[in-house]
Order: C-alpha cells, then structure tokens, then sequence
C-alpha cells in the first residue's frame, strides 16, 4: 500500500481501530501458534489408537492434549479475530461478500469447536488407569467414540465452511486498493489447500500441511498492511488517493 488511502477507509479505521489492531496480533500469533504446533508434532508424534492416547494422556498428559489439537481451538479463535479485523477493511469492497464470509466463518468454527474432545479423553484416562478390565474394555469403547467425533462430521463441515470463507477473502483482498496482488494470491493458494479436510488419508494431510505456509505469509501481509492503517488512520489522513482505483472513496462499489 502507499501513504495514502481511501476516505473511507480511514474513518472506519478510525472507528474500529482496536479491532483492526487486535486482528493485526492475532494474524502474527496464529502464525507463532501453527510454528509451534508444527514443532510439537515433529518432536511428540500423535500415538495410534484408543490406547495410547490413554497412555499417553497417563504418562505426560500436557503431551497428551497437544496431540489432541487442544490448541487448535486457540489457533481458530485468532484466525476469526483476524477476520474480523478483515471484515472492517473489506466492508466497503462488498458488504455482502463480507457478511457471507463472516457467516461461513462463525458456522464453520462453531462446528469445529464442537468435535475436539481433549479434555473429555483426559478424563476418561485416568478413569482407565485405575478401572478393572472390564471397566476398561467400555472406556476404551467410549475414546473410540471420542476420536471418531473429533474426526468426524463437524470437523469435515469446520473445514468446507472455512475453506468457502477464505476464498470471498482472497477475491475482496485481492479487489480492495489497500493490500497488495501478493496478498490475495497466497489468500487464495491456501483455501485451495484447504479444500481437502486433514481427515482424507494421506493426501488430506499433505495438503493441510502444505496449505501452512502460504496462510502464514497471508497472515503476516495483512498483519503489516493491517498496522500500517491504523497508523495512517491515526495520523488524521483522509487522502482519497488508492494503490489501484480511482475516485472519491477509493472505486469502492459498497455492495
């Protein structure tokens, strides 16, 4: 972006400026979060089966969390602040797009919110540690529910919503005047990656995988471009100047 933006813009900037900049840390933390969730995988490999994820959760139970996704919801709540602050600057490019995408977001994370089941395996690992075989054969059978839910259904919806989500962002970043071509292209590379759920075998886990390092780089492009608007905002600048449209607001349709 340039020294100057749309009018507009800048006083909506004005006006949501603590979400514009608390959406700005959360795009570098959920950055931070996937470089430590990636560590941890490679360092602590998720166990096979019902058992020893029980073993597990007995043996180093934060280990055990972790390889349960417990910070993936933390990762989803910073990507929806992120969003958010998201929706602030694309608002005039589509109005509509923009609830769309918001709406595809809210649904998908509520319905991934409602799959992980950390806590719930925990639980039933210390009850399988001190239960007698045949207690132990039925909490076997209710982990195997567990991860089936936490794998299953919700998650798949979690994923189509979410992936639906960041393609409308992609296209309104990729038409606003204030973030750059780069910026909308690797929005755009990771919804294609994400378009297969983790959950599809191997080739679902190349792609989640693989669909992590074009997020990171749009998340800390928005990040910066994020940063330097409420900074030219809090300056008092109301140059109706844009990188790309023309016009009083910045070629802005507002749809």
């Amino acid at each position: 972006m340039t020294d100057a933006i749309p009018g507009a813009l800048t006083r909506d900037i004005r006006t949501w400026a603590g979400l514009v900049r608390t959406g700005a840390w959360a795009a570098i933390a959920s950055v931070v979060l996937i470089v430590l969730q990636i560590a941890a995988f490679v360092v602590w490999p998720p166990p096979q089966g019902v058992a020893g994820f029980y073993e597990l959760l007995q043996r180093q139970p934060l280990q055990g969390l972790v390889a349960l996704d417990v910070l993936y919801p933390v990762s989803n709540t910073l990507t929806y602040l992120l969003y958010l602050a998201l929706a602030v600057v694309l608002w005039r490019v589509s109005r509509s797009a923009v609830v769309v995408a918001i709406a595809f977001g809210t649904l998908g994370m509520a319905a991934y919110f409602a799959s992980p089941r950390p806590v719930d395996m925990l639980r039933l690992a210390e009850l399988h540690a001190v239960a007698d075989p045949g207690e132990r054969a039925v909490l076997e059978a209710v982990g195997e529910g567990m991860l089936s839910t936490w794998n299953g259904t919700a998650f798949d919806v979690y994923y189509l919503l979410n992936f639906l989500a960041l393609v409308i962002f992609a296209v309104l970043v990729h038409r606003s005047p204030v973030f750059s071509r780069t910026t909308g292209a690797a929005a755009m590379i990771a919804a294609i990656l994400m378009a297969v759920p983790s959950n599809f075998g191997t080739v679902g886990l190349v792609f989640a995988l693989t669909s992590l390092l074009p997020w990171a780089i749009f998340a800390l492009l928005v990040a910066r471009t994020l940063f330097s608007l409420v900074a030219l905002a809090g300056q008092g600048q109301d140059n109706p100047t844009n990188v790309r449209g023309s016009g009083p607001e910045g070629g802005y349709p507002g749809r």
